[in-house]
């Protein structure tokens, strides 16, 4: 089973970094053109990450867990000047 709580907290703290992602690749450049590159490796790597989790008996707090861990990370790169 999941943490209802978990999840949603989940949800509103992506929400962060994609209004901060979309922002960065509105402005365009070679900062839009890697942050593009960057998140679509970083989704790949959650999803890897995330299935071995899975796949070795892990719960899916354990993902959410994790998740909000890159989602913070991110959250922190994008706002830090």
């Amino acid at each position: 089973m999941y943490n209802p709580f978990a999840v949603a907290l989940l949800a509103l703290e992506a929400q962060k970094v994609v209004e901060l992602r979309l922002m960065k690749l509105a402005w365009g450049g070679a900062d839009a053109e890697a942050e593009a590159q960057k998140m679509v490796s970083e989704k790949v790597s959650a999803f890897i990450e995330a299935s071995g989790t899975l796949m070795t008996g892990g719960s899916c707090d354990m993902v959410v867990t994790r998740y909000r861990e890159h989602v913070a990370a991110n959250t922190k790169r994008l706002t830090t000047v």
